[in-house]
């Protein structure tokens, strides 16, 4: 499977498969701007190309899929999604927002916590490790699921269910997040890749317009954008600036780098 590399994502080709690895495992695959970039213009190509597909999502190594955003990055001041341009429509990770007609699978090796289960349920299919874990824990650190978690979670799984670990911030594992329908396939940590190129396998020996078409009107996409979620995005995007605001955001990530309880103010 020959590749090309554009760090720190990798971006290879099987068939009608264009694979995205983000390659940064050091940084347990959290996204910075250079990712998002990379990812974004990825999944760009893959639409624009008749001879693909399907995607697949997957992260390097065998640990984390993705841990969602590059603190570090955000705390030196890099702003890790574009705000304007072309590439600003996508959304974190280039990804969330990218609707694309070409299905996508998510390839989870390992942790996929925070923007890593919004990774995933921005996906259209999921095939997960036996060592995966999936959670939302924002609400730890004193802010949001900003990339669609809080309201692509309870469309995906059993309401209760999704208000639970959106509230409470706890994780489940592969087993859980299979029976609540949150991926498709469980399997062993070195076949995840391999299951999920056998179902872009599947996929793409269907008739590709009729795939593609059906993705569309499944998800209401029209010309690249989904209406009907325009709503729920300027929601979120407008509760997500007023608690990033707040003194509790400040508290959530002081107390964690402080290895301490956090104090809530509720201000």
């Amino acid at each position: 499977m020959p590749d090309t590399r554009t760090s720190p994502v990798t971006v290879a080709r099987d068939n009608h498969t264009l694979v995205i690895t983000i390659d940064r495992p050091e940084a347990r695959n959290a996204i910075d701007a250079a990712v998002t970039i990379a990812i974004g213009d990825a999944m760009a190509v893959a639409e624009d190309d008749r001879d693909i597909r399907a995607v697949v999502l997957t992260g390097s190594g065998d640990k984390s899929f993705c841990a969602g955003a590059d603190l570090k990055a955000i705390a030196r001041g890099e702003t890790i999604v574009p705000e304007d341009g072309p590439r600003a429509a996508w959304g974190f990770a280039g990804y969330v927002t990218h609707h694309i007609s070409k299905p996508t699978i998510a390839a989870v090796n390992g942790a996929a916590l925070g923007g890593g289960t919004e990774l995933v349920l921005a996906s259209d299919l999921a095939v997960a490790s036996t060592t995966a874990v999936f959670g939302l824990p924002e609400v730890k650190r004193g802010i949001i699921a900003g990339a669609g978690g809080v309201f692509r979670l309870p469309r995906q799984i059993p309401k209760k269910l999704a208000y639970e670990l959106m509230f409470t911030g706890d994780s489940i594992d592969a087993e859980r997040a299979l029976h609540l329908g949150l991926v498709n396939y469980i399997v062993s940590p070195d076949s995840v890749l391999d299951r999920a190129l056998e179902l872009a396998h599947t996929i793409s020996a269907n008739a590709p317009l009729a795939v593609q078409a059906s993705k569309r009107v499944a998800q209401h996409i029209i010309g690249g954008n989904v209406p009907s979620d325009a709503d729920a995005w300027q929601l979120s995007a407008r509760e997500r600036a007023s608690v990033r605001n707040s003194d509790d955001a400040k508290e959530g990530p002081r107390a964690f780098a402080e290895k301490r309880a956090p104090v809530w103010s509720g201000k």
